[in-house]
């Protein structure tokens, strides 16, 4: 996405000066049992850990698991000296007064985070005394999705220390005969491969996995620390009826059809793919997006029709109209996808609009038309408005075709793409920036390559409370399930019939009696109540997320509108755990960790008159003594920036025993100069190591958030503010913040570099760039020229002739370990 300004976020000096952070080796993990039923694909996974604290004294003792995303937590509890502790599901609001007293009285708070692909971080801490021990105990529950003809039970296992008595045990409990079942995932291999045993008989299967303390050092993720990874349990059932399977609860009228007819043919399709191109896709974005649309192509059969779009400031067709998948326009449209290259900004509007008027200028008759959207961005030429797009696309659709939206990367607003997709019947999913980027892509294609049905009604009669029963398409390898209740408790007047196109199934269905019928109605309501809210405003919306709330507080589940308020021991924290949106790292109401303000140090404030931010930079000298920071000495000085140029300064103090100052600095908008729309986001970054004839530069392309320095030890503070710069000192580092007038920005200068190793940042990597000497860059030629960078470390900028090299042979690392998703 092209702008004209980069706003590069610096997430710098982390500057605390006594950690807090509990340390593993003073307690033992020593069982760890993860038991986990299934039940007509409902999943009720418990977790049990129970731990020792070894020492003679006491220790804060933490207990940190990974969950399922789609995951709802039901239940937790501590057990400490014969003592209860129950975590309570409360609405979040009623949650959040309670950690609001917590935290004036000094308390932290926990989190459920979101950390990656298909998994949430469960995490809080106790004190235990010395010689004491903890069982911590975790309940979460999910409903298991068919993708590409089987359903699959994620297990993470992390306890990161050996334990004598660690437990898998997965008992799954089907009404239809299990067709096979298959154990992988990361520790499923070498030495770990022999700790599995797995047994299935019918409507039945077990999977036991308990691995010595010498299996548990030996797979693909482990070491002498331990296990750190996940065990996947993937299994499917066999379907003896096209209108599938009902599940009854006897006594309660509750019923789950679980609909996937074997027998249908498919159907032909149209699918138009629309690519963002902008220029923050550059690299290895563009490089996996071509590779992957090569592959996807190879797959197109001969009676499905397709096209292509690309965008950046302009939309680009292959051809204007679909075109049938014969040899010839595969072989024609690789050419194309070959030489998609990155520029410019991101038309998001225009590109959508352009792919629905393609699938609606030829529709066939009894095929199926799909609008794939990849993106990395928001919007940034032509209409920009998120309401006023999801408006125009919803128009140009109008219900005749479903939209997905594949968000590539963290930066995406994935909240704007979840909530079109939901608009148009499709759903939105999120690439991750790994190296099986192109991979993923393929295989959210294969789930919705082969259509058989579409326009699918579901209908009950003498059925109520039911949860969706209507769905654009059906795809091969997929399932339809719907929950609702029995009128009046009545089997013998409740009829199920399914109507697609060119399909009619209202023929005998298998009815079974089953106890987990209910809270997988409760399941699904809830799940889509919140997703309808996403699409309702006023009073509707403000109705459905009263009954999303109402059901996740009757059935105790941790939801985006809940929290789990876990109670401990008196004087200790009560901590509040939240489920986050997508993408997110906490809950948008949780402060600091540490919240109290150093008195007599004044922030940032905006003004919307002016549109500037006036930043009040004391003459500061941090001191620790009495629990408080020694007080502002000398001058303030105060100046004016534009409000796209902020510098965010925060001191927080922790009033424990002994007192600890947290002092964190972030400078927030590096500017560059406005660049033509068409220009591709980027800034320059220059080294200067001490042994080369030339300085090394590497671009970073996109909207970016990147960790320039991060000094995680003890160590004084001293902050002083003069005329065009401010100077840093902490411990042995010194940083110059240099405040370039004509250019409206700030730029930290290194100018005494740490001794400390554990020093990280690209600021950080002077030392390992000084490490190439001018043969070695002999050795590499090929991958860089000469070229030029402004050098913002002297308050002159001069400009200077570089070696011009890839970020990740400049820093000798992954560019993705100077990123951060949010500050």
């Amino acid at each position: 996405m092209g702008r004209a300004v980069v706003q590069v976020t610096l997430f710098g000096l982390l500057l605390a000066l006594t950690t807090t952070l509990p340390v593993k080796d003073d307690w033992d993990i020593y069982s760890f049992h993860i038991n986990s039923t299934v039940s007509s694909r409902y999943a009720i996974t418990v977790i049990t850990s129970r731990v020792a604290n070894r020492m003679d004294e006491s220790k804060e003792i933490e207990f940190h698991v990974r969950i399922p995303k789609n995951a709802f937590i039901s239940k937790f509890k501590m057990l400490i000296d014969g003592q209860v502790y129950d975590g309570v599901v409360k609405a979040k609001e009623q949650a959040k007064q309670e950690y609001t007293q917590a935290v004036s009285r000094g308390q932290s708070a926990g989190l459920i985070s979101s950390v990656g692909r298909t998994l949430e971080e469960f995490k809080t801490s106790v004190t235990v005394a010395a010689y004491k021990k903890v069982t911590f105990e975790l309940t979460y529950e999910e409903l298991l999705q068919r993708k590409l003809g089987k359903y699959e039970l994620q297990i993470y296992a992390r306890p990161m220390q050996l334990v004598t008595d660690f437990k898998v045990d997965v008992y799954i409990n089907e009404k239809a005969s299990i067709n096979f079942i298959e154990v992988k995932g990361g520790l499923s291999t070498k030495a770990l491969a022999n700790a599995i045993t797995k047994t299935h008989a019918d409507k039945e299967a077990w999977v036991h996995f308990y691995p010595t303390e010498d299996q548990q050092k030996s797979c693909d993720s482990c070491n002498d620390q331990g296990m750190n990874g996940d065990l996947v349990v993937v299994y499917d059932v066999s379907r003896d009826t096209n209108l599938g399977e009902i599940k009854v609860q006897s006594g309660d009228g509750y019923f789950v059809h679980h609909f996937c007819p074997s027998s249908l043919i498919r159907i032909s399709k149209n699918v138009v793919f629309v690519i963002d191109q902008s220029g923050s896709m550059h690299g290895r974005k563009i490089i996996q997006i071509r590779t992957a649309l090569i592959h996807i192509l190879n797959d197109l059969v001969k009676d499905d029709f397709f096209g292509i779009i690309t965008f950046d400031s302009f939309i680009y067709e292959w051809k204007r109209e679909l075109v049938q998948a014969t040899k010839e326009n595969i072989r024609s449209a690789k050419a194309f996808a070959r030489n998609i290259k990155d520029n410019g900004a991101t038309d998001i509007n225009g590109a959508l609009l352009k792919g629905a008027k393609m699938l609606n200028a030829q529709p066939r008759k009894g095929s199926a038309s799909i609008l794939i959207l990849l993106t990395d961005g928001d919007p940034t030429t032509g209409e920009r408005n998120f309401e006023v797009i999801q408006s125009n696309v919803r128009r140009a659709i109008a219900g005749k075709f479903p939209l997905y939206c594949l968000g590539f990367g963290f930066d995406v607003n994935f909240e704007f793409l979840e909530k079109m997709s939901l608009q148009n019947n499709g759903v939105a999913r999120r690439i991750y920036e790994d190296s099986d980027a192109d991979l993923q892509l393929q295989d959210f294609y294969e789930e919705v390559a082969v259509p058989l049905l579409t326009d699918v009604t579901m209908t009950y009669v003498g059925g109520t409370n039911l949860t969706q029963t209507n769905f654009s398409q059906y795809y091969n390898g997929s399932e339809i399930v719907v929950a609702g209740m029995i009128s009046d408790n009545d089997i013998g007047t409740f009829i199920p019939k399914v109507v697609g196109i060119s399909v009619r199934l209202n023929r005998h269905c298998s009815l079974v009696s089953d106890s987990r019928v209910q809270r997988v109605w409760a399941y699904l309501t809830v799940k889509q109540l919140l997703e309808k809210g996403l699409l309702l405003s006023g009073s509707e919306k403000k109705d459905v997320t009263k009954e999303a709330l109402r059901l996740s507080l009757k059935y105790k589940f941790v939801t985006p509108l809940t929290s789990m308020v876990v109670t401990k021991p008196q004087g200790e924290t009560t901590d509040v755990l939240n489920k986050p949106k997508e993408g997110a790292t906490q809950s948008e109401w949780n402060p600091p960790l540490v919240p109290s303000i150093v008195p007599g140090v004044r922030g940032v404030g905006y003004s919307p008159h002016t549109g500037t931010y006036s930043a009040l930079l004391p003459q500061l000298q941090s001191r620790r003594h009495q629990g408080r920071a020694g007080p502002p000495g000398g001058k303030q000085n105060k100046w004016e920036l534009n409000k796209h140029n902020a510098f965010f300064l925060s001191f927080i103090l922790n009033h424990a025993t002994p007192p600890l100052l947290l002092v964190t600095l972030v400078f927030c908008c590096v500017t560059l100069p406005p660049r033509p729309s068409a220009a591709p986001l980027i800034h320059r970054f220059l080294l200067k190591p001490g042994n080369q004839s030339l300085p090394l530069c590497f671009d970073v392309f996109g909207n970016l958030k990147l960790k320039l320095l991060h000094h995680p030890n003890s160590g004084q503070l001293t902050l002083i503010r003069q005329d065009k710069e401010i100077d840093v000192t902490v411990g042995d580092v010194r940083i110059v913040i240099l405040i370039h007038g004509k250019r409206e920005f700030l730029w930290p200068a290194l100018r005494q570099q740490s001794s400390d190793t554990n020093v990280s940042g690209i600021l950080g990597s002077a030392l390992v760039i000084s490490a190439l000497a001018d043969k070695d860059l002999c050795a590499f030629v090929f991958f860089f020229h000469r070229s030029s960078a402004v050098d913002y470390s002297i308050a002159a900028n001069p400009s200077l002739t570089c070696w011009l090299m890839p970020a990740e042979l400049a820093l000798q690392r992954r560019l993705d370990e100077f990123i951060v998703a949010q500050l």
